[in-house]
């Protein structure tokens, strides 16, 4: 999904370092949401920390790199802590990820706007990680489990719809496999028709 072509070393160390970046903002932010709404989970695990080691898992960051696609080290949340409910907190703290890559989205294009950026590279970074954030935070959203739409789909529908949902839970990596690999095998793009549009909307306020 995130799959870039790197013409030299410089493209592939710039799109490094965003993803890097926007995977450990995403999971920090999940976690100092869950530590505000009352859950200690978080910062027992050391995940309320900006250092990515903490947040990166080896095998779903290499899988970015190399095939566009991949994963953070999910962070740990107890739902009964939390406020003010159960499901309306997962919601919250679910939301928090990709709000965070939406607000570094934004940060990244006032810098630009700004002119305060000298180094090729340091540009590069920058203008990879405002389109990164974006259609990470819009992927996120896909209400498909165990992507973060899907909590906060269950923590805004009514209880009943919700157990429903929850219900369907463990088919949802098995559904959302299938959506990407029908992309890679059968050149449907279902992903990228969902993500494309909703992404270039937000990409016109950011930049």
């Amino acid at each position: 999904m995130l799959g870039l072509p790197f013409l030299s070393l410089s493209d592939f160390l710039a799109f490094a370092i965003a993803i890097v970046v926007a995977i450990t903002f995403h999971e920090f932010s999940h976690a100092f949401a869950a530590t505000l709404l009352g859950d200690p989970m978080p910062r027992r695990q050391g995940r309320l920390s900006l250092n990515p080691l903490r947040h990166l898992d080896p095998l779903g960051t290499l899988l970015i790199l190399l095939a566009g696609f991949g994963w953070g080290r999910p962070v740990l949340v107890n739902p009964v802590a939390l406020r003010p409910s159960p499901l309306a907190g997962m919601a919250l703290v679910a939301a928090a990820g990709p709000a965070s890559n939406v607000l570094l989205a934004y940060l990244c294009g006032w810098l630009l706007r700004a002119d305060l950026l000298t180094t090729p590279l340091l540009i590069d970074v920058v203008q990879r990680s405002i389109v990164l954030n974006v259609v990470l935070a819009v992927f996120n959203l896909i209400p498909v489990p165990p992507l973060d739409g899907f909590r906060v789909l269950v923590g805004v529908v009514p209880k009943r719809t919700a157990a429903s949902l929850l219900a369907f839970e463990a088919q949802g990596p098995i559904l959302l496999l299938l959506l990407l690999l029908a992309g890679y095998v059968l050149n449907l793009n279902i992903t990228g028709w969902i993500v494309t549009p909703v992404a270039r909307a937000i990409l016109r306020v950011v930049v």
